[in-house]
């Protein structure tokens, strides 16, 4: 397993140098803080200045890629330090001990007098500020409270449909409010009185501002909120029936044996080279132990995805960005990242951090930049509208904290056995199922309307069914239970401690990150010490399962509790003195999701280069110059080695290699850094068209007829800036292995040139002339001229035209050095 804590050195130390000497007095250190959040703090209609004034720094940052000092730092982010930044204006809102002052970046610094009126506060300017987001995220998070099969939450909101929740689905959520006094006592019972003080902030703005709401804003609202956003980044799991439709297609292509290994090698789990953010082991393998008698191989191509709308409504465009097929993988993002320091690695002996979630660009952006001062809480970061009583990310005095999606496994997919209550054969329709050895009626659910159409669904005991399927032929039901439903609103919890300055120690913060059931990776550093934990209510599976594949429904594999808080990953003052994470694996031997792959070739990787010990503008230059670099390129030198182990079939395929070779050591950057609208290198070109082509001729010689199928389910291309990538993945291992260098944990099978190294290099000169030749066709013989136009990101769902350079970096980003403690 590849420890990211223990990192690279070079001889550019600059502790290490031969004493120069008597120099001056130490100079006294002090708090450094910063943050960004594009293209503003400001997210309605019309504009205003402080909707697009952080574009400019946000991309200003970018073509510098490794070369940023601590006068960029000051130039290109905004002071994270309490205090207003310039002239302030005063929002009047005529409550007696609130006050809230607008820094000219229109961050809103709320001070209350109790912590009703900083709360009161918060809802008021969430509202004011985000009221856009808030009016269209309002119904689309009872979807995610409901988890209606088939329907983004997320992309509800993007594309502004109207869903409408039923009585139904609106008791979910009130079942919610009452289950955070249920579990957590008098503390649920302050964040309830929180909540209501938040959304009485809410509707008082509206009243001062004659906004008409014929239903006010209740504590329900926030519940929902917070479970809209656990749906988009804090979930995982729910793959298993795509990973044994695939398993059935290739035993039945391939046979049984070779089959089954050409599956265990796709799917990329229990992978030790996979990059991992702390050494401890953790167990929570795919295995669950004994032999494997609960895992369901369905049959191929027999999934039917459920659809919950009436079955006359036909999709429309407008309608896709908010549907997905039920029963395949479901949807997630991931780009968030964290780079900390310990003091042992740091310059002038703080802890440091570059951190942040890559959330997406949105107008109205989907968090807001805030600080909160009252009674027991001094908290500066971002917060989401409709829960910004408290942060998500941000810092106190003392301490700082991060989030990236962890995507571990909280979702199963089931598979009903059908039955037919008078004994009769059943069918893909059949309403009952076998549960506990009875026919069990599936309850039927109606969810509400979207855009006018009801949402009707049936549910077992697991969850929502979200489509059928056959199993030897037998019609089967699928449904898919996720660890979180029904308990979303006891997240608030664990942002209420982290908020109000409770998490001082590592063990107090491992203590606020658990009671955080949504699965993220957790950033800490305090003025002495950083920390880790993977937050997300964790199922206790039963022996006798396979966690990639469904298992069956019938009562016999129930889960059996869940881990423990000192069962999750976790560490602080990690050896190396260095805690990494870019969505990747947590710690070795945890798998995450049924639908997460880990292998050696992650982007977690691109955090390289770093001296012995380095500085907060070294540390945001790693972070930058990884943000623009291909994530395929560090598989690209074993490519090389095997090409170079022969001839080049012309000068232009010869010339093609020679370019990727010095584009890749020059960090693979795609970036159009003079702004002129190309890329500044031919490398992006040459490596997205050659690259699907080339991992498609790695594995062409086992897969055969079925390497589509492969690539359906793993990218074979791949994203020049997603984390995981299978594709590379095979690419890397196999010719690894080929080329006889020390490989952890190969493949069950020989994939290039079916384990011939001539036969391999002679498909690859292959693939690279007639790539080449296609590109020069295009663009001319000279390969050095092959730009591509420089990729450019917007904000969606379109309500602004701007534009910039694309990045892969956080949305929202902090950093950060604190001095030690006197």
């Amino acid at each position: 397993m590849i420890a990211l804590i223990s990192g690279c050195s070079d001889s550019s130390d600059r502790t290490n140098n031969p004493d120069p000497g008597p120099g001056p007095e130490p100079v006294p250190l002090v708090d450094r803080a910063y943050y960004i959040l594009p293209p503003g703090n400001f997210g309605g209609l019309p504009v205003t200045e402080n909707s697009l004034d952080q574009l400019p720094l946000y991309d200003g940052l970018t073509p510098l890629r490794g070369n940023v000092t601590d006068a960029d730092i000051e130039r290109l982010y905004l002071p994270e330090d309490f205090m207003p930044i310039g002239e302030t204006v005063l929002e009047p809102t005529e409550r007696p001990g609130l006050e809230i002052l607008y820094d000219e970046y229109g961050v809103a610094h709320i001070t209350g007098q109790t912590r009703e009126d900083v709360a009161f506060g918060a809802g008021w300017v969430a509202i004011r500020d985000r009221g856009l987001l808030l009016g269209l995220g309002r119904g689309a998070s009872r979807v995610a409270v409901a988890d209606v099969p088939g329907i983004n939450a997320f992309g509800l909101v993007t594309s502004g449909q109207n869903f409408v929740p039923s009585a139904a689905t609106e008791q979910l959520v009130t079942d919610q409010v009452e289950l955070l006094v249920e579990v957590f006592g008098d503390e649920g019972r302050q964040i309830i009185d929180d909540a209501q003080a938040y959304v009485d902030g809410i509707n008082a703005y509206e009243q001062a501002n004659d906004i008409n709401n014929p239903v006010p804003w209740n504590v329900n609202d926030v519940v929902a909120i917070t479970a809209f956003i656990g749906s988009i980044f804090g979930a995982g799991g729910g793959s298993e029936a795509t990973n044994s439709e695939f398993l059935s297609t290739l035993i039945n292509g391939l046979g049984a044996g070779v089959g089954n290994q050409a599956w265990d090698d796709a799917m990329l789990f229990d992978d030790p080279e996979a990059p991992t953010t702390i050494t401890a082991r953790f167990e929570y393998g795919p295995m669950t132990g004994g032999a494997v008698t609960g895992s369901v191989l369905i049959d191929e191509n027999s999934i039917v995805s459920l659809d919950p709308r009436s079955p006359e409504v036909v999709s429309s465009p407008e309608e896709q960005p908010a549907l997905f097929a039920a029963a395949g993988q479901p949807p997630y993002r991931e780009a968030s990242n964290f780079l900390i320091m310990d003091t042992d690695r740091s310059v002038n002996g703080t802890t440091m951090a570059v951190m942040g979630p890559q959330l997406g660009y949105f107008y109205p952006e989907i968090v807001q930049q805030i600080r909160l001062s009252g009674p027991h809480v001094e908290a500066q970061g971002a917060a989401v509208p409709g829960l910004s009583m408290y942060l998500l990310i941000g810092r106190t005095q003392d301490y700082a904290w991060s989030l990236t999606s962890a995507n571990h496994d909280v979702r199963d997919v089931y598979v009903e056995m059908l039955c037919n209550p008078d004994g009769s054969e059943p069918s893909r329709d059949s309403l009952h199922y076998i549960f506990n050895g009875e026919c069990t009626p599936f309850e039927i659910f109606n969810a509400g309307e979207l855009n006018g159409d009801p949402l009707i669904y049936p549910v077992s005991v697991h969850g929502p069914m979200i489509g059928t399927a056959t199993v030897n032929g037998e019609p089967v039901a699928l449904t898919r239970k996720r660890s979180t439903f029904g308990r979303d609103g006891l997240n608030l919890a664990g942002l209420k401690n982290m908020t109000e300055g409770n998490a001082t120690t590592p063990e107090t913060f491992y203590e606020s990150a658990n009671k955080f059931g949504f699965t993220f990776n957790w950033g800490y550093i305090s003025r002495s010490n950083v920390a880790f934990f993977s937050s997300g209510r964790l199922p206790v599976r039963p022996a006798g399962l396979d966690r990639r594949l469904p298992t069956w429904g019938n009562g016999d594999y129930e889960w059996q509790g869940f881990l423990s808080q000192a069962e999750h990953p976790h560490a602080a003052q990690a050896p190396s003195g260095r805690m990494l994470n870019w969505n990747n694996q947590a710690a070795p031997g945890f798998m995450h999701g049924d639908g997460t792959p880990y292998g050696p070739v992650h982007r977690v990787r691109l955090f390289d280069q770093f001296p012995e010990q380095v500085d907060l503008a070294g540390l945001v230059g790693v972070m930058n110059r990884s943000a623009t670099e291909d994530v395929r390129s560090p598989a690209w030198p074993a490519v090389s080695e095997v090409l170079r182990g022969g001839d080049a079939p012309s000068p232009l395929a010869a010339d093609v290699v020679d370019l990727l070779d010095e584009w890749v050591a020059d960090d693979a950057p795609r970036l159009d850094g003079d702004d002129d609208g190309f890329n500044d290198s031919a490398g992006p070109t040459v490596m997205d068209a050659l690259w699907g082509p080339l991992a498609a001729a790695v594995m062409q010689p086992v897969f055969g007829d079925l390497t589509s199928a492969l690539d359906e389910v793993r990218s074979l291309s791949g994203d020049p800036g997603s984390g995981n990538q299978p594709g590379a993945n095979y690419v890397d291992k196999d010719l690894r292995t080929l080329l006889g260098q020390d490989v952890e944990g190969p493949f069950n099978l020989s994939y290039c040139g079916a384990g011939s190294l001539e036969a391999c290099r002679d498909s690859l000169w292959q693939v690279v002339e007639t790539v080449s030749l296609e590109l020069a066709a295009d663009l001319g013989d000279d390969v050095s001229t092959w730009f591509k136009e420089g990729s450019r990101s917007s904000f969606a769902p379109g309500l602004i035209p701007e534009t910039f350079r694309s990045t892969n970096r956080p949305t929202f980003q902090q950093v950060l050095e604190f001095a030690p403690a006197e």
